[in-house]
């Protein structure tokens, strides 16, 4: 099996597939494939263990209860997957005692062996994340697996003992030898008027940390001032009308 990662900014993935090899993503990744590919889709793949507990952990982790197989039939294929974000995207080798930690929309698309369930899940308030607090999927299992991440990506070696505390959303992946906790800001004055969140996510090495300079949450916060506002109807179309010239 073959890839290559065609693009910068809004990269796409290609994977050529020889007769009978195979792919897995969640339903609902595919952006287009070749004649050749027939696709599968199933709850059953993506964890070779744990059976319907084992799915509900994946569900649960930020990953659908559907997985889709793409597999080449009577002859090679091809399959494509873009990226959804401005990013970058690139594989990783999982192995028995060799698995990571992906923020919740890290994972995208993997070959047969591959295992994601729940790693870790915190509720960081309605101020954060839309109040849907902070979820890491763990990928395990025997595979190659491919991981997005949005906006640059940058990489920490931790040394054993080494602490690195981050935004949460800058989360993207991590060796899940490297320890991970939530802590909160120090500072009373920090936590009210820091204007940098309540939470931080403390990793502590031995093992690699991989960052992204664009979270979903920030880019969303951040075109939020442009987008249209609902109007009431107390003001009438006066106040209606002023009401968008302010909101502009």
């Amino acid at each position: 099996m073959e890839h290559r990662i065609v693009g910068t900014t809004m990269p796409v993935l290609e994977m050529q597939l020889q007769p009978g090899e195979s792919i897995v993503a969640e339903s609902g990744e595919l952006s287009w494939m070749s004649a050749a590919v027939q696709l599968q889709t199933s709850t059953k793949m993506a964890t070779n263990s744990g059976g319907a507990f084992g799915r509900l952990k994946r569900m649960v982790g930020g990953g659908g209860l559907f997985m889709t197989e793409y597999t080449a039939q009577g002859g090679a294929g091809m399959v494509a997957f873009a990226a959804k974000l401005p990013g970058q995207i690139f594989p990783m080798d999982v192995a028995p005692g060799v698995g990571y930690m992906a923020h919740r929309h890290g994972f995208l698309c993997a070959t047969p062996g591959v295992e994601i369930s729940l790693g870790f899940q915190q509720k960081l308030g309605a101020g954060i994340f839309g109040g849907e607090g902070f979820v890491l999927q763990k990928i395990e299992g025997q595979a190659q697996v491919f991981i997005e991440l949005s906006g640059e990506v940058v990489t920490y070696e931790l040394g054993a003992g080494d602490t690195l505390r981050v935004h949460p959303g800058h989360v993207g992946l991590f060796q899940d030898s490297v320890s991970f906790t939530i802590t909160t800001v120090p500072g009373i004055k920090n936590k009210l008027f820091g204007g940098d969140g309540l939470f931080l996510a403390a990793l502590t090495g031995p093992g690699k940390v991989w960052l992204q300079s664009m979270p979903l949450a920030n880019l969303a916060h951040a075109i939020q001032p442009y987008l249209p506002q609902p109007q009431g109807n107390s003001g009438g179309s006066a106040g209606g009308l002023i009401g968008g010239l302010l909101g502009s």
